[in-house]
């Protein structure tokens, strides 16, 4: 169950990283789409999981990986963003977001 201080930092925290990925998209991450679909705070605020769509990518796992380790690179960004809103910025998780896979798949099989 989340606070509603733990909704309103996981909204800052999607915004604003949706914003980071949308404008490194050419240069850092190999002009691949990255979309933030969900963000998970701890309680304590301390850590964050980003949950990632990842667009046209067949290595998955591997970008994530790439990923998690420009997570400080990350967390720079966002801190210089979120400053004054947050006094420590969260360490950052990046996970994949596998929903529309699913989903894809849920719907391949009931057209079956």
């Amino acid at each position: 169950m989340s606070t509603t201080r733990q909704n309103k930092i996981e909204r800052l925290l999607q915004r604003d990283l949706g914003d980071i990925f949308q404008k490194g998209t050419n240069t850092v991450f190999k002009g691949k789409m990255v979309t933030v679909t969900t963000v998970r705070i701890s309680p304590d605020l301390s850590n964050a999981r980003i949950y990632l769509s990842l667009f046209p990518v067949k290595e998955k796992k591997e970008f994530i990986e790439y990923i998690n380790g420009m997570a400080g690179q990350i967390r720079f960004d966002l801190g210089k963003r979120i400053r004054h809103q947050l006094r420590k910025v969260p360490e950052l998780s990046f996970f994949i977001d596998d929903s529309l896979d699913y989903i894809e798949n849920i719907d391949s099989l009931l057209k079956e």
